[in-house]
């Protein structure tokens, strides 16, 4: 320090109570600027309310306020019994780049699992099987929850060749979909149609994701085909949009 200035630690600087910012809105400010110049690590553990409102000098009610506008923001994640960490790494999907859902996540070097939730040989259902074609009336039905860093990020639904039943287990947790359709028909994918949508949470998808029942969730409903033209599979992911993004790039054709 020069002579004839001051430090500031801007961390300490005091909230101001008789602003007209409500109190909450202004330690919810300074958390995030805190987030945002790395004073917490990336997935890293918030201090726990109590400590917060010790900190600030507010109540609990008030902390928590601060909290769910950082929450809206997707910058902090509540993790039930475990408290409050900032959002990890930002989760983007290539949409003009064919990937799997599960190849996307290990490319970008995030610590990336899936967890098969339900598996079995079904009946497809008749709309699927109308979009997919003869030698469709029957699927593997696989349903896997996607992670990062051990927490959910999404849930895969996917309608599959029956043939697929033979795969085991760990094989369904470890190899991504368009690698294990691809190994069995002897084809690559060549071609996909996706869409994108929204939907809220139901209890049971609530549940599985994490996320409160209501919560917006994005909606990713993909069918791909191999170098032949015959159907590869159709899935349906069901995405927490917090620290996911679907990208496209577009080239302007003259």
């Amino acid at each position: 320090m020069t002579a004839g200035t001051v430090e500031i630690d801007c961390y300490e600087m005091p909230i101001i109570r008789d602003n007209a910012t409500a109190l909450y809105r202004q330690i919810a400010a300074r958390l995030e600027d805190e987030i945002r110049s790395g004073r917490f690590e990336p997935a890293g553990r918030l201090p726990s309310e109590a400590e917060i409102g010790t900190r600030f000098a507010v109540s609990r009610v008030t902390v928590r306020l601060a909290l769910d506008e950082l929450a809206r923001k997707g910058l902090i994640e509540r993790r039930k019994g475990k408290g409050t960490y900032v959002a990890g790494k930002e989760v983007r999907h290539e949409l003009d780049t064919l990937q799997s859902f599960h190849e996307s996540l290990i490319l970008q070097g995030l610590n990336a699992s899936m967890r098969v939730l339900s598996v079995g040989t079904t009946r497809t259902p008749e709309t699927i099987a109308a979009a997919l074609g003869r030698g469709w009336e029957t699927c593997l039905s696989l349903e896997r929850l996607h992670l990062v860093d051990n927490e959910p990020i999404a849930l895969g639904r996917s309608f599959l060749p029956p043939a697929l039943a033979k795969l085991s287990r760990d094989e369904m947790e470890s190899r991504p979909t368009y690698a294990i359709v691809s190994a069995f028909a002897g084809l690559d994918v060549e071609r996909a149609h996706v869409a994108i949508g929204a939907e809220t949470a139901d209890p049971q998808l609530g549940s599985i994701l994490k996320v409160p029942a209501g919560a917006a969730l994005l909606v990713m409903e993909r069918t791909s085909w191999f170098t032949d033209n015959t159907p590869a599979e159709r899935s349906t992911f069901y995405v927490r949009p917090e620290r996911y993004r679907f990208v496209m790039n577009n080239v302007l054709r003259h």
